[in-house]
């Protein structure tokens, strides 16, 4: 390939985008307690899994089915401008597919039923005729399950030797799931008027701006709630009060936000979903603690 189109390639993977799977997968590995010395290989080639294959063939694959919207709303992406042509990206998609499969099976028989679940997530996502991303509450799931509860399971599993995870970080990836189907609402308040034209029914699409922004927020808040719950019951008090505050920070943001969410989403992204995600980390440790104790 020559420079131009590593570079074209590159900026069809949006590297920024792996970076949630591949927190996800790390909190995993650090929910179940277990020491990383000796386990780094595994762990570097499930992170690798995590963001650069299994997200970037997700984010490729976006880029060639949306090139039609991309015309409207991002008019300077590499194919809607004319710098990418021919079909190597889907073909680069395909390619990366069966790359991130043979990396699973090296990972243990739950890790690859996990990437197989994700994969067919990423292209039912984008590619028709099942475009789950034309309806925002599949769509929104869809990405959720991918990049936070099936990362974070991967993680877990990659640590336990490629069997089941204990139930707790199971359940803990669930409703982080949950709580990330709103954070991917952010992302389509910069597109609603493409998003119209092309017939995508985001939830800004379908309940406006306002309605949409509060819906996302209920998302993000109330999985959490249930997360420090949990978290008290399991006696990790100190944990549970970082999340309460974390949480409580994200509730200032969320009233700015909701004020005018078209301009502020962006903004809220940033700082809500840092907060967000350091909850995360906070309760994979409080679960690690428990697991070690427990042991």
């Amino acid at each position: 390939m020559t420079r131009r189109a590593i570079s074209s390639a590159i900026e069809l993977a949006k590297p920024i985008t792996w970076f949630p799977p591949i927190w996800a997968f790390g909190c995993g590995v650090v929910s179940t307690g277990l020491p990383v010395q000796g386990n780094w290989p595994k762990i570097v080639a499930g992170a690798l899994l995590a963001g650069p294959l299994v997200c970037a063939t997700s984010q490729v694959a976006n880029e060639w089915f949306d090139r039609h919207v991309d015309a409207i709303n991002e008019p300077n992406r590499p194919i809607p401008s004319g710098r990418v042509t021919g079909r190597w990206p889907i073909n680069l998609a395909v390619v990366w597919s069966g790359l991130s499969i043979v990396v699973a099976i090296m990972l243990g028989p739950v890790v690859f039923w996990a990437t197989i679940a994700a994969l067919v997530l990423a292209w039912g996502y984008s590619a028709p005729p099942v475009r789950l991303k034309q309806n925002g509450w599949l769509g929104n799931t869809a990405c959720a399950l991918s990049y936070e509860g099936i990362a974070w399971f991967t993680g877990a599993a990659v640590m336990t030797a490629g069997t089941w995870p204990d139930a707790r970080t199971i359940a803990l990836a669930g409703l982080y799931s949950f709580g990330a189907h709103g954070i991917m609402t952010l992302n389509d308040f910069k597109s609603m008027e493409g998003d119209r034209q092309t017939g995508i029914n985001s939830l800004p699409v379908q309940y406006g701006a306002n309605n949409a922004a509060l819906l996302a927020c209920v998302f993000i808040a109330l999985p959490q709630i249930v997360v420090v719950a949990l978290l008290v019951g399991w006696g990790r008090l100190n944990h549970a009060l970082i999340v309460t505050l974390l949480l409580l920070l994200q509730v200032l943001l969320m009233g700015y936000f909701v004020a005018d969410p078209k301009k502020r989403a962006t903004i809220f992204s940033a700082a809500g979903v840092s907060a967000y995600v350091a909850g995360m980390l906070a309760s994979a440790l409080a679960l690690a603690s428990l697991l070690r104790v427990s042991s």
